[in-house]
């Protein structure tokens, strides 16, 4: 039911867009500026993971948190970028329970993560997207 008012759906989608590619960056720079690249390979290894695959999550990182704050492709990079946080739950956060708090942080924060990606693939890209998804449109 519209009740005369105009959607409000792009916006939303928009801010969430915004607000997942922004998020991408942030854990990046964690990466990049705090631990520095070495030092997350380091930890990558101390997980039993290989250490190239701490230089590949950065590299999905910027690409996916570039594309989603630009607008580019936006519901397929969402969709892609879900392995990447449900391999969080697999490797460092599950085993320590649900909630972030707990020590060493639980799978709270990334389920939502990887939930708010699949909600971003399903309601749109949002406006100003400078590559926006080209589906099919329904007639």
């Amino acid at each position: 039911m519209n009740l005369g008012m105009p959607s409000t759906g792009p916006f939303g989608a928009t801010l969430l867009r915004v607000l997942l590619g922004g998020m991408f960056l942030a854990h990046l720079s964690l990466k990049l500026f705090v631990f520095g690249p070495a030092g997350t390979a380091a930890f990558f290894g101390s997980l039993g993971l290989p250490a190239w695959l701490a230089y590949a999550t950065m590299a999905a990182e910027l690409a996916g948190g570039v594309a989603l704050l630009l607008g580019i492709q936006a519901r397929f990079v969402a969709l892609l970028m879900v392995p990447l946080i449900l391999g969080t739950i697999a490797s460092v956060h599950g085993h320590n329970g649900f909630f972030f708090n707990n020590p060493k942080g639980g799978w709270e924060y990334p389920a939502v993560w990887a939930i708010l990606l699949v909600v971003q693939a399903l309601v749109g890209d949002g406006m100003a997207a400078l590559v926006p998804t080209g589906l099919p449109r329904r007639t």
